[in-house]
């Protein structure tokens, strides 16, 4: 049996909606996950091609791998053992790795969606997709790259209770990122957030998350307001000082940009950007919004 599953980049936060907010971009990851007859060679079960190809893991190590195996322990625990040793996997990354576009979520996500195919395939039960949500966050640790990945389009999410909710995008189909060349840990960049912030910059920013779905569902003039941000970008701007420079350039010419998820990508809520504001060292690509979320097909 064998199960594709093609799961979309992202791009988190969108200026103001800090860990909550997110959004599904057409640039996909395919994986192919194979059931053989007999056990496959542990050491050499996974084919990378694409992004990373030169450093992912080939083994069982591999996060995708990893994550199919403890959710067929945790989920499906009758049919683990007999079928974990006959997996294998290949991989077409399309997605930047340490790019703020959601390619760890990505991971997470596909391997959740994968196992969840193999037990629906070996018992009948099946993973809702609120219950591959639960899954992706606790391991994620925040649901707002991870969300959009599985429900597609613009999602607001909440950490505690894992919940999540579409909103509808009516006012833009396609979207701009800028991707640099160089990488940024996402570890690195959530510890230089402060543990406080004053109560009046937290009421704007609040008025600004409400003011971004109003925009993006209803009234597109309102998204260079509703992008400014106050609890994030400006802490890290030291890790990513070019970006931070782009996304001021990009706002000077009224342009609705922020930093994608943790940077160092920049994400334009716009359709088009001159090449003339697209410096050295930043590819810009337009990219539809995936409405959808992950997809998977199943040949027996």
């Amino acid at each position: 049996m064998r199960v594709r599953l093609e799961v979309p980049a992202t791009s988190a936060n969108l200026g103001p909606g800090y860990d909550s907010y997110g959004l599904a971009l057409d640039i996909v990851d395919t994986l192919t996950l194979t059931v053989h007859d007999a056990a496959v060679d542990p050491d050499r079960c996974v084919e990378v091609t694409g992004e990373s190809a030169d450093v992912l893991p080939r083994d069982r190590s591999h996060l995708i791998m990893r994550i199919i195996g403890e959710v067929l322990e945790s989920e499906f625990p009758d049919v683990a053992a007999e079928l974990s040793p006959r997996l294998s996997l290949e991989c077409v990354n399309r997605i930047p790795h340490s790019r703020g576009m959601g390619s760890s979520a990505a991971a997470v996500v596909a391997g959740i969606g994968l196992a969840a195919e193999l037990g629906a395939w070996s018992t009948g039960a099946e993973l809702s997709r609120d219950r591959i949500l639960e899954i992706a966050t606790a391991v994620e640790g925040h649901p707002d790259n991870a969300a959009p990945a599985i429900f597609g389009g613009l999602t607001v999410s909440l950490s505690a209770p894992v919940k999540s909710w579409q909103v509808p995008v009516r006012t833009l189909e396609t979207v701009t990122v800028l991707v640099p060349s160089f990488r940024l840990d996402t570890e690195v960049a959530r510890g230089l957030i402060p543990a406080g912030i004053d109560h009046a910059i937290a009421a704007d920013n609040s008025a600004r998350a409400g003011l971004l779905v109003h925009g993006l569902s209803n009234d597109a003039q309102v998204l260079f307001e509703a992008t400014r941000d106050q609890l994030h970008q400006e802490f890290r701007r030291s890790a990513y000082p070019d970006s931070m420079a782009l996304v001021d350039s990009l706002r000077a010419e009224g342009l609705p940009a922020v930093i994608s998820g943790a940077g160092p990508t920049v994400l334009v809520l716009a359709e088009d950007v001159p090449e003339t504001l697209v410096p050295a060292g930043f590819v810009a690509q337009r990219t539809a919004i995936d409405l959808g979320g992950y997809r998977v097909s199943r040949e027996n």
